[in-house]
């Protein structure tokens, strides 16, 4: 059994923000309506399509990914498949909930439950489960070429570098695996609060080590090829006097970065950490369980109440916030050229412009809402609304 008991990120996000001593007590559920912008251009979409039911109402972190020319994505059921970047035509299909083709003419569907992925690498796509599964499957035609039993469900995207895999589990349990074979290699155990956030760390692989935020509030790096713990260093930093004010998972993706990491909690600071010995070069007290981006110098994140900030990467000085999207299911930041971009419950996506933090743009997608971070390849941005679109947009502004 497992000792954590998990809620909704949706829920206990609200709980995040109201709690906190530094927010405003009576507005934290106040939803920001869109303010009127003067757009400087229109972006264009694509090409469009539809998987499965999507992830519907359910938590999720399952977004796009590109490799091979292809984008691969999946639906929570088990639908997956792989789409010609430029046109959006199929190139593959596979069924992760009946991947051996077992299912009789009068047999229930069984729920993949998918959450983790896709991710990619030497040639390959890999699935995880809240089954408890990893699926890898063959890049250019969808075949299945190994499977893996996991203690634990997985709601994030593995890692894949240097011929490993990854996976870290709900119940604490990370896994390596080789990833040509699905051979697993070590196995560690971490220790689990009691409440958490539904959501774990995406594991990076840098520099010979595995860098993973944890649900007690650290950021801990694993030697790859041992699982070997190294140093672990405080993210999160519990407020209140609750159980419920006291999550400081840090479950958004770190970032490592020439020879830093920069890692954020749900609840207590943005952190710059030296990689090679786990000091920290500074630390700025802001709050996230979404993905934070990085160009050049500059960190852009999404804060637990839907605020977008700039950050300065040196010195962790803020450069400028845009604050008009509270509490709007705002997704973390990703960078299209001149432009920051994130997505909203309300299926709107936003550009930012990166030196000032006004609004330049809006695009609408659906009104089922965009839960993930959106993905950019070439100044292309693929997006996968809650019922299964899948949306290729172009900012005009970018086109040669």
């Amino acid at each position: 059994m497992f000792k954590n008991k998990l809620i909704t990120a949706s829920l206990l996000a609200l709980a995040v923000v109201s709690c906190s001593s530094t927010d405003d007590e009576e507005a934290y559920d106040y939803v920001a309506e869109l303010v009127e912008i003067e757009e400087q251009f229109s972006p264009d979409e694509i090409w469009s399509d539809g998987i499965g039911e999507g992830i519907s109402g359910h938590f999720s972190t399952l977004r796009p990914t590109v490799a091979y020319n292809k984008i691969f994505t999946a639906s929570r059921e088990g639908h997956a498949v792989a789409y010609d970047l430029e046109s959006g035509d199929e190139i593959w299909y596979a069924d992760l909930s009946d991947i051996h083709d077992e299912r009789g003419f009068f047999d229930n569907r069984r729920n993949a439950r998918v959450n983790g992925g896709p991710v990619t690498g030497i040639n390959k796509v890999f699935y995880g489960t809240e089954n408890g599964e990893l699926f890898a499957l063959d890049a250019e035609t969808g075949e299945l070429v190994w499977e893996a039993k996991l203690k634990g469900e997985v709601v994030s995207a593995p890692a894949v570098d240097a011929g490993y895999v990854i996976v870290n589990t709900t119940s604490g349990v990370m896994h390596a695996f080789n990833a040509e074979t699905g051979e697993e290699v070590w196995m560690v155990e971490q220790d689990i609060p009691a409440l958490t956030l539904r959501g774990t760390s995406t594991p990076v692989i840098a520099s010979g080590g595995v860098l993973v935020g944890t649900a007690t509030g650290q950021l801990s790096v694993f030697l790859l090829e041992t699982g070997q713990q190294g140093w672990s260093v405080e993210v999160g930093e519990p407020s209140g006097t609750t159980e419920l004010q006291r999550v400081i998972d840090v479950d958004a993706k770190p970032i490592a970065y020439g020879d830093k990491v920069y890692a954020i909690a749900a609840r207590g600071n943005l952190v710059a950490i030296e990689l090679r010995n786990g000091s920290i070069a500074w630390k700025r007290q802001y709050s996230s369980y979404r993905q934070i981006s990085l160009d050049r110098n500059t960190i852009f994140l999404t804060d637990v109440k839907g605020h977008v900030y700039a950050v300065d990467r040196n010195n962790g000085l803020e450069k400028w916030s845009q604050l008009s999207l509270t509490n709007r299911g705002v997704t973390g930041p990703v960078v299209v050229g001149d432009y920051v971009v994130v997505g909203d419950t309300e299926g709107f996506l936003h550009w930012i412009d990166q030196e000032t933090g006004e609004f330049v743009a809006r695009f609408y997608v659906n009104g089922s809402g965009i839960y993930t971070t959106p993905v950019v390849h070439e100044d292309i941005i693929y997006v996968q609304a809650r019922n299964g679109d899948i949306v290729a947009v172009e900012t005009p502004e970018l086109e040669n």
